[in-house]
């Protein structure tokens, strides 16, 4: 298409060059500039695409998007404008076609249970028929087709990309996490969601690379809601009833309280699963779900009430797809042989490990046993918070290594301990998380659960100087021969 055509509506501080020129590609990388392709530059907390325009020249590039000043030869065309990011966004959905204008596109934010509910919308509208695409932490999915990715919401370019995948392979529904890094950096700005989904919010993702503030976190995950059709919210917290507020469309509420408009009453909680009574605008029933916990019924009413927001579906296929969902990572069971259990979960916020280890700890016959740590690099104030939560509600806790990247691993367990020392809570420190985990395996008894909590569907550690693989169902497989060898 003609540049002009591509960058209509953009509020342009300079151009500079012709604009009738024919586009056919669009990079962020000029790694993957040649002649034909518009460059946008991006600048980024570490590298910086202008500085790259000399070399997009070199390989036949003759169009670039900057949103600063730069010194090009004569025949070469530039475009300035305030934000490259958001320039990226809006070239890039109107390069593909508007892509998402053609899919009923589901949004779901929060600080935690993305993951899960978007599984469970999954399950759902599977049992009604549709074809759907799920873009999120541990895949992108276009059907039963698998894409693993680096990060949950994809840079905008890749992310229009990926829509028009899934609308030319005949998705017609695509359900997708939202972070609040992804909305900051307008890597869904373009987008047409037909319903926004707030699930909770809690202290994580603050660092210098992320964000400063806790009010810049909530402030970022709020942007959906000023961008979606219909909002489906959370109200049992006070920053559920602020996000309500703040949306700027129809909103329905899901909670406990009488006073949500998609509610959970008589909740009874078994071993294998979680039964509770929906209400809703849509109708009353009896709904069954084999994920365990509290939380998790605040998933399924997330995804109930978007769900019902998506023509043809009912409260059969609510039930249906409830009864067998499939979330990798999270309260994942591994095989032991053993009479003890061990879960697999991602938990790795003091919010969300308390509510993990709270949920095990009600079916639980014998010893709840934590094991976990923290990534480097990033909050240091949760550290000693999960270490009390974890010395609080486990019997035994195991204090070990996450992601450590550039830091000490002992640095950041020293700083988990110093919350686990102000329980009553036992508890070992074990730097290598193969060999805690070992540790763990070892001195199981009969009806204990193990927890490993952090990991989840990740199969990698990183360190300062390397990532190594590490799929914690290979390494408990692994770790369960040496003991029977020994």
């Amino acid at each position: 298409m003609l540049l002009g055509d591509l960058i209509k509506g953009l509020n342009t501080r300079n151009i500079q060059g012709k604009l009738d020129m024919e586009i056919d590609g669009v990079a962020y990388d000029s790694r993957k500039t040649r002649q034909g392709v518009l460059f946008v530059c991006i600048e980024g907390t570490v590298v910086d695409g202008h500085q790259y325009i000399n070399d997009a020249i070199e390989n036949g590039t003759r169009a670039f998007l900057v949103q600063k000043p730069v010194q090009v030869p004569e025949g070469i065309t530039v475009i300035e404008i305030e934000d490259t990011r958001y320039g990226l966004a809006h070239v890039s959905d109107a390069f593909f076609g508007h892509p998402s204008q053609k899919l009923n596109l589901i949004g779901i934010t929060g600080t935690k249970g993305k993951t899960t509910t978007t599984y469970m919308v999954k399950s759902i509208l599977e049992a009604a028929s549709h074809k759907i695409g799920l873009i999120g932490t541990v895949a992108n999915l276009i059907g039963e087709e698998i894409l693993y990715t680096s990060r949950t919401t994809p840079e905008s370019y890749d992310l229009q990309s990926l829509f028009s995948d899934m609308v030319e392979k005949k998705v017609d529904t695509t359900v997708m996490e939202v972070s609040s890094q992804g909305l900051e950096l307008h890597r869904v700005a373009g987008c047409d969601f037909d319903v926004g989904v707030f699930t909770n919010f809690s202290r994580d993702h603050i660092g210098p690379r992320e964000h400063a503030t806790l009010e810049e976190y909530f402030n970022a995950k709020s942007k959906l809601f000023k961008m979606c059709k219909q909002a489906i919210i959370n109200i049992d917290s006070e920053h559920g009833r602020k996000m309500a507020q703040l949306a700027e469309c129809k909103v329905y509420t899901y909670g406990f309280g009488e006073n949500a408009d998609i509610r959970a009453a008589e909740i009874v909680k078994k071993t294998a699963y979680t039964y509770f009574k929906l209400i809703s605008p849509w109708g009353t029933t009896e709904v069954e779900t084999n994920l365990q916990g509290e939380f998790n019924v605040y998933n399924a009413l997330a995804a109930i009430g978007c769900c019902c927001l998506i023509p043809g579906v009912t409260l059969e296929h609510v039930k249906t797809g409830l009864t067998n969902v499939v979330v990798p990572g999270r309260m994942e069971p591994v095989a032991t042989g053993g009479n003890y259990s061990v879960l697999i979960d991602y938990a790795h916020t003091p919010d969300s490990l308390e509510k993990v280890l709270s949920t095990v700890r009600e079916f639980a016959h014998g010893r709840v046993i934590s094991l976990f740590g923290c990534g480097g690099d990033r909050d240091r104030g949760k550290r000693p918070e999960m270490g009390a939560v974890s010395g609080n509600i486990a019997d035994f806790t195991v204090i070990t290594s996450d992601n450590p990247r550039t830091e000490e691993p002992e640095r950041i367990i020293n700083d988990i301990e110093v919350g686990v020392q102000k329980t009553s809570g036992k508890y070992i420190k074990i730097t290598d998380r193969r060999q805690a985990i070992k540790f763990a395996l070892e001195n199981a008894r009969d009806g204990d659960i193990i927890i490993l909590a952090g990991k989840g569907h990740e199969t990698y550690q990183q360190f300062k100087d390397k990532t190594i693989h590490f799929d914690e169902r290979e390494v408990v497989a692994e770790l369960l021969e040496e003991l029977k060898r020994t």
